[in-house]
Formats: structure tokens, C-alpha cells, sequence
């Protein structure tokens, strides 16, 4: 997959790119619903043997046209959504850079630019994506806006217990904890990925070392608390558990936020690799013992509780 990052005014010449048929949307989480989208451009690609792509944005329009919004974290960060993508056999992206001077495009502008200019041949998006200055270009609309340079069409409404599919609904299940809901919308497990670090190492002490993950700023984290995971390095697939949050146990500082995990049955060293964390299940809740050797207690049994979770799973 052929990636590129673009601005307004884009520079590409036209006649230099190949006849494709795109996705257009902003995609957090390429859910359920986005799949659907992306997949019907794959397809329609490969019968008409052009080129498929997806057209998204970066960064979200929120934090662009909200005085209150200063960062926005991501269900898939830029480069989980690139590997994902890469996996649905996408063959190029356009990271479109979202700023003012984009946001004040007419739609008319914003077809004729990033549409008709990029050689897109047919735009698949969902039944809401709207373009252009406040959103005004509405899909149902687009033979107003296409000019005969390329054909449209777009995808229903797609739902899980009669709701709609939506980036928010994840987030709201992410934020309670409801992975296994969460893992319905998405259709895979929620997951996160980092690079180990060298941490207070008391996991060590602890009996349970664990890989303490640093993570892009922009990454959105399930709630707080224990978690029944499944592990990816390199080609290999672990059970763990893992620890959202601050250490009550051990630290005063309530703020600083850490991601630790223990690894099944694995030994070794881990210090600058690549961890893929699969959050499953969520466990229980982050608590302050009064001593190590309550939280050790504790560890036990949460450990043999996911492991007959992971047994099962």
C-alpha cells in the first residue's frame, strides 16, 4: 500500500495517477460500518482492475474548528489504521491534512480538488459523510457536484442490536470497559500498540515482570483497572493480564498514567520491541493495598482467573 500525505493546495498532477476507485471518510476505528465502505471500493476496484484507495483526514476537524479542543486521542492511531488498511488489501491512502484553509472549501472546491483531481473514477462513502465549509456537501447531492468525471454510490446505515455502527458508540464502550462489546463493533479485538520501556521494575519483585508500554500521545485507552489480553510480538501470540493506570499501590502522583504487561508463559528480555496488546476482557478496577503482599495475593488470583478466561476465549 502506497501512502500519501496531502495538504490544500495538493500539487499531484492529475494525469500522473492511476484511475482509482476511493472510500472517502475519516475512518477512526474502521469499524464495522467503515469496512463495509472500504470493502465495496476493493471490490469495485478489482472488477474494473483500477487501483483501490481511501481518502481520510488528519487531524480530526474537531480539533480544527473547536476553540475547546485541543487534542483528540484515536481509536486507531495513524499507523494501526495504515496496517489495517494495508490488511484490507487497500492499495493506496491519502492522509489529507485537516486545517482552516481546507475546512473553508465549498464543496464544489473540495470535489473538484481532492475528488476529480486525485483521478477518482468512483467514490464509495457512507449514507452520512458530508464535504466542503460546514459540511454542506451531503452525498445525495453529489450529481450536483460530479460533473460526469466520475459515478458514486453509497452504503446504508450498518447497526449492532438495531443502533448504528459509530466511532462514538466504541468510545463510550471503551470507556466503561466493555471490550467484548467493543470487539462487536469493531469487528476484532480492541488493541493497542507500543514500545517497551525501562520502568520502576517492582513488577519484577512482584513475581509478575512486566513490559511497561510507552505509547503514541495520540492513543485512546480503555478505562482504568485489569485486563484479560492477548499479546502479539513479532510472530507470536500470548495470553496476559495488564494494568491501566497509576500505581496507587506505590505512588502519590495520581496523574502519571502507565501500561504494564505480564506476558504467559514467556521469558525474556523485551526492551525496545513492539507489543500489540488485544484488551479482551475487562477485570476489575485498579485498587491501593495496604501492603506488597496483599497486591501479590491479589495478582495470583487475578492471573489464574485469566488464565481460565483466555482458556475458554
Amino acid at each position: 500500500m502506497k501512502t500519501i500525505e496531502l495538504s490544500y493546495p495538493h500539487t499531484l498532477c492529475k494525469e500522473s495517477l492511476p484511475k482509482t476507485v476511493s472510500a472517502i471518510g475519516f475512518f477512526d476505528g474502521i469499524h464495522k460500518g467503515h469496512q463495509k465502505v472500504i470493502q465495496q471500493a476493493v471490490n469495485k476496484a478489482k472488477q474494473n482492475n483500477m487501483e483501490s484507495a481511501v481518502i481520510t483526514f488528519f487531524p480530526h476537524p474537531s480539533v480544527v474548528l473547536r476553540k475547546n479542543v485541543q487534542h483528540v486521542k484515536y481509536i486507531t492511531t495513524s499507523s494501526e489504521k495504515q496496517t489495517i488498511l494495508k490488511n484490507l488489501q487497500v492499495d493506496r491512502l491519502y492522509i489529507i491534512r485537516f486545517n482552516q484553509e481546507l475546512s473553508k472549501l465549498s464543496p464544489q472546491e473540495f470535489i473538484d480538488h481532492f475528488i476529480i483531481g486525485l483521478n477518482i473514477k468512483h467514490l464509495v462513502a457512507g449514507f452520512d459523510y458530508s464535504f466542503g465549509h460546514k459540511g454542506k456537501g451531503k452525498m445525495k447531492d453529489m450529481h450536483l457536484y460530479a460533473r460526469d468525471y466520475f459515478t458514486w454510490e453509497t452504503i446504508g446505515k450498518v447497526t449492532l442490536d438495531e443502533e448504528k455502527i459509530s466511532s462514538t458508540r466504541i468510545r463510550e464502550e471503551l470507556a466503561s470497559g466493555n471490550m467484548e462489546q467493543a470487539e462487536q463493533l469493531l469487528g476484532r479485538p480492541f488493541a493497542t500498540t507500543g514500545l517497551v520501556v525501562k520502568g520502576a521494575r517492582r513488577g519484577r519483585e512482584l513475581g509478575y515482570p512486566t513490559a511497561n508500554l510507552s505509547l503514541s500521545k495520540d492513543a485512546l485507552l480503555p478505562k482504568q483497572g485489569v485486563y484479560a489480553t492477548r499479546v502479539r510480538h513479532k510472530d507470536k501470540i500470548y495470553g496476559g493480564m495488564a494494568n491501566i493506570g497509576t500505581n496507587p499501590t506505590f505512588t502519590k502522583n495520581q496523574e502519571d498514567m502507565s501500561v504494564e504487561v505480564y506476558l504467559f508463559d514467556f521469558d525474556g528480555d523485551l526492551y525496545g520491541e513492539e507489543l500489540t496488546v488485544e484488551w479482551l476482557s475487562y477485570t476489575r478496577e485498579e485498587i491501593k493495598f495496604d501492603s506488597k503482599e496483599a497486591l501479590i495475593e491479589r495478582m495470583k488470583q487475578d492471573d489464574k482467573e485469566i488464565r481460565a478466561y483466555l482458556a475458554n476465549k
